[in-house]
């Protein structure tokens, strides 16, 4: 044996009979201070030297309550250690240190949290079960510690951050997650939302459409009410000046608001500001990016489609029926006058046009007055016209996908190509239902239609809804099948989503990324982290 080998064996004893010592002393453990200080020296020695005095440090932290910030320190420098075994074991044992001591807990909530980025696998994973058995003994010092790195932390750790609470902390039951804990969490969440990016505004939602605030019309109201301050609805935006963040924001805001829409928790701000600043066509045209600007506005009409179902009494309906009625025109061509090409399949933007017929069907009874056009006698009379055209288009692809999908069985009706025959067949008879009421004199509003894009899946599951729609359905004047747009849907392209730039949907949240930070790095490779200390 040579002499590291001895030295290794002597200090590996001595913490041994340390440990028999302060677990034999009982009520006397106190009069051991020198035996808890030579533990702490150890994690100066051998790798195992280190693991051991890991695993003791934590044992008997509670009671030398004056050594408590010298016991912290040598947990976290095993925490730092290269050696990676040491790390994971240092990781392990760090929730010990609060078990009988939760004023430590944010401290070491704080400190796992800084560990959510490491990069090892099976460290991440001992990160993971180490803030699962802290928030067991201390859930609110943990989150507090969590939210911290929230509020100061990196671009990376923040974002490991939101998804632990998302993935992680949720499912550790009611045990854990108490009605005081989850009135915490909901009230952080609230403070961090003042600042968020897009992605982290999706989980925050998320996070708490999952607590009480999803389960009551209070708390529905509650949601709706950070959706309209996350889009800045109240704000005062110019419409000329309007550009695709924005309007991508609008869409997300307004699908997280969604699920909780109902007769007693309006939709109405949206209704309002989507007419007012979206629909006005020197608007409206501009909208999206050339390559998308169909598919943006196509989920923007969506969206608005889907509200218009909960609105309440718009304020000067008269203009808000006008802005649809003026965009739904846009989809709405008038026949050529040639009555040589006249029954030819004409070219429509059927997803377009449903989203548009509905959304003048479902807000138009408040105030029908605006069909009678009684001092433009020739716009009633085009309106008919074009009414006419477009369901003749409709009709004729009504047509040819029922004899398209006639005959086929229950799992041939299941392929991708003929789900989108069945959708596309949904979209034209909700048009065909609508354009029969547009038609009649005066208007009828009877008629319930509900959206081709919203199946019992995503009824249920309201919470994704936006995640997932079907592709746009047009009819091309010399083709049976559709456009390029609906190939293109097939061929996984469709929707390519607009990602704006990292701030509160703009440029706010760039101010956390470095407040009150000294952090080191890694040391290199995959070695021990460097902590933000107290």
């Amino acid at each position: 044996m040579n002499s590291t080998d001895a030295d290794q064996t002597i200090g590996i004893d001595r913490l041994y009979k340390n440990y028999e010592i302060l677990s034999e002393a009982k009520d006397k453990i106190t009069e051991h201070e020198a035996e808890y200080k030579e533990i702490l020296d150890a994690i100066k020695g051998s790798a195992k030297e280190k693991r051991l005095a890991s695993q003791f440090i934590g044992k008997f932290f509670k009671h030398f309550p004056t050594l408590a910030e010298t016991a912290i320190d040598a947990q976290l420098d095993l925490c730092e250690d290269e050696d990676i075994q040491i790390r994971r074991q240092a990781i392990k044992d760090l929730p010990q240190l609060c078990k009988d001591s939760k004023e430590n807990t944010a401290k070491i909530g704080d400190i796992l949290a800084q560990l959510l980025v490491v990069e090892d696998a099976s460290e991440l994973t001992q990160v993971h079960l180490s803030l699962q058995t802290l928030a067991k003994y201390d859930a609110k010092g943990t989150l507090a510690g969590i939210f911290s790195q929230i509020l100061t932390g990196d671009e990376a750790t923040r974002s490991s951050c939101f998804k632990f609470v998302q993935t992680k902390f949720r499912n550790l039951g009611t045990e854990v997650i108490t009605k005081e804990i989850e009135e915490f969490m909901i009230s952080e969440i609230k403070k961090i939302l003042q600042d968020v990016t897009a992605e982290e505004f999706h989980i925050c939602m998320t996070i708490l459409g999952s607590t009480k605030l999803g389960t009551s019309v209070t708390g529905h109201n509650e949601l709706v009410a950070l959706s309209i301050e996350q889009a800045e609805l109240d704000g005062n935006i110019d419409p000329i000046a309007i550009d695709d963040e924005v309007v991508e924001r609008y869409i997300q805001c307004a699908n997280h608001a969604l699920p909780y829409f109902s007769s007693q928790v309006e939709s109405t701000k949206f209704l309002k500001f989507m007419c007012e600043k979206f629909l006005p066509l020197t608007t409206w045209n501009i909208i999206g990016a050339t390559e998308q600007q169909d598919q943006m506005q196509l989920r923007l009409l969506k969206v608005f489609a889907e509200m218009c179902k909960f609105s309440g009494q718009l304020d000067k309906p008269s203009e808000k029926i006008e802005a649809i009625f003026n965009v739904l025109q846009e989809y709405m061509p008038l026949p050529p006058f040639d009555s040589e090409v006249i029954d030819e399949n004409p070219s429509f933007q059927f997803s377009h046009a449903e989203c548009l017929l509905y959304a003048l069907h479902a807000l138009g009874k408040q105030f029908p007055e605006f069909f009678a056009f009684s001092t433009e006698p020739n716009k009633l009379k085009e309106f008919r016209s074009r009414l006419q055209y477009l369901a003749r288009g409709t009709q004729g692809y009504i047509k040819k996908l029922q004899e398209s999908v006639k005959g086929k069985t229950p799992e041939e009706l299941k392929s991708e190509e003929n789900q989108i025959k069945i959708t596309a067949l949904k979209t034209t008879s909700n048009i065909s239902a609508l354009i029969r009421d547009l038609f009649h004199s005066p208007p009828s509003f009877k008629s319930i239609v509900n959206l081709s894009w919203i199946t019992k899946t995503t009824a249920n599951n309201q919470q994704e809804r936006g995640q997932k729609r079907h592709a746009p359905i047009t009819f091309g004047s010399k083709s049976g099948e559709g456009t390029d747009d609906n190939k293109k849907a097939r061929n996984g392209n469709e929707q390519r989503v607009y990602t704006p730039p990292s701030g509160k949907y703009s440029n706010k949240v760039q101010n956390y990324s470095h407040k009150n930070r000294s952090r080191g790095g890694f040391r290199g490779g995959n070695q021990g982290k460097n902590f933000r200390r107290y």
